[in-house]
């Protein structure tokens, strides 16, 4: 009796100690498969990728694509920097001098890579869901996480260009440089291929120029006014008076901005941002003025802790293909970078020229901007090396005639 009354509790015991480690096999695998979605879901795009392809000839002189526009197979690695070797090149041997010694390289900073170019638009579209809209601006940011800087230049929404990848809707092949965005978003149905709006804008940017952006963010009128006014308005200091009144019958005395410091709120920030007179070049030198106040507020000592709240408040009111990650890199990159470390620049001005042509989709003339597309790829394969100011030389302009 006694035996057996010890062999009921040793095996009392043991389904005790079964049921233990099978809850504590059940609670592993709910925390793993929560941890693994969680991270899943942390780096995961908000938005479909751009998957650019490779232009085989040189793109505006009749180019063709000789890589597919549709995202490569599962596990397939996708990394438009990859060094070639000379037996990928055939004929060419690269060596390195017999003294060369390996060198320590730069960790880049904030869990980021190496550098991170991005696509920002602000679209004009003034209701929501990203629908329609014209890029109303034109920004690349390139992020080098390693120095750290950041480096910004803008494109004049109206040059003349060749739009890839729409042909066979309606005969379309060239266009301003904001329809490309317009025609690759949802609503017009011309586009079958990824990232919708910036992703047919990001292709026309590398097919016409050789800019090849790993990302891109656009912000719709609505979404920017949302922004400010959640940050309490922009502080912007102004050389000289201007007047926003362009096309108002009627005169608004809070569209005169003085001399010095003005306080803008959400609509008074996009007023500025939106007006082109006397040229669309005015106009890009306002969103520079704005998007430097911008930035000031964002990395004020005050705004820093509430970043990551705004981000979230925001993200969903975006197109982007950025995940949480990389968000939260470029959120701490930003307070990294020294100020003395980050530029915004233009186009030299007199690289462009003033003219109309017929666009016969449209059946209309339109005013356009032309340049020499050759300079334009030499500064931005400078800019994309990380070189700005442009070095003497490079890209040198000289008017269209």
């Amino acid at each position: 009796m006694r035996n057996q009354g010890r062999i009921r509790l040793v095996n009392a015991a043991l389904h005790k100690h079964r049921v233990v480690l099978l809850l504590l096999l059940i609670i592993t695998l709910v925390t793993t498969s929560v941890g693994i979605y969680v991270l899943y879901k942390w780096n995961k795009p908000l938005g479909p990728a751009l998957f650019l392809p490779t232009y085989t000839s040189s793109p505006g002189l009749n180019a063709s694509i000789s890589a597919s526009s549709t995202p490569p197979a599962s596990g397939q690695v996708v990394n438009s920097n990859t060094n070639l070797s000379e037996t990928q090149i055939p004929g060419v041997i690269q060596q390195l001098p017999p003294t060369a010694l390996p060198t320590a390289t730069p960790q880049p900073l904030c869990n980021g890579p190496t550098t991170m170019t991005i696509l920002a638009i602000g679209s004009d579209e003034r209701s929501t869901g990203y629908l329609y809209g014209l890029a109303d601006s034109i920004h690349v940011v390139r992020i080098d996480f390693t120095v750290p800087n950041i480096m910004v230049i803008d494109f004049p929404r109206d040059l003349w260009v060749e739009i890839p990848e729409i042909s066979d809707h309606y005969g379309i092949t060239h266009g301003k440089l904001n329809q490309a965005y317009l025609y690759g978003n949802p609503g017009m149905g011309y586009f079958d291929g990824p990232g919708e709006g910036p992703g047919l804008m990001a292709r026309t940017l590398d097919f016409n120029f050789g800019l090849r952006v790993d990302h891109y963010l656009a912000v719709d009128e609505q979404t920017f006014v949302r922004m400010i006014n959640a940050i309490g308005g922009v502080d912007v200091n102004l050389d000289s008076p201007i007047s926003l009144n362009w096309g108002s019958g009627t005169p608004d005395p809070r569209l005169y901005l003085s001399a010095g410091k003005n306080h803008l709120d959400g609509n008074l920030a996009l007023e500025m941002a939106v007006n082109r007179i006397p040229t669309t070049f005015q106009r890009m030198k306002y969103q520079k003025i704005i998007l430097s106040a911008l930035r000031e507020k964002l990395l004020s000592p005050a705004m820093l802790p509430k970043l990551p709240k705004l981000a979230t408040q925001f993200i969903a009111s975006v197109q982007t293909d950025l995940s949480p990650s990389e968000i939260n890199s470029l959120i701490c990159i930003a307070q990294a970078v020294p100020k003395g470390n980050i530029q915004a620049d233009s186009f030299p001005q007199d690289m462009f020229t003033a003219g109309v042509t017929f666009d016969e989709s449209s059946n209309v003339t339109r005013f356009i901007y032309n340049a020499d597309f050759e300079k334009l790829r030499a500064m931005v394969a400078e800019f994309m090396n990380g070189i700005w100011p442009i070095p003497e030389g490079v890209g040198t302009a000289t008017p269209q005639p």
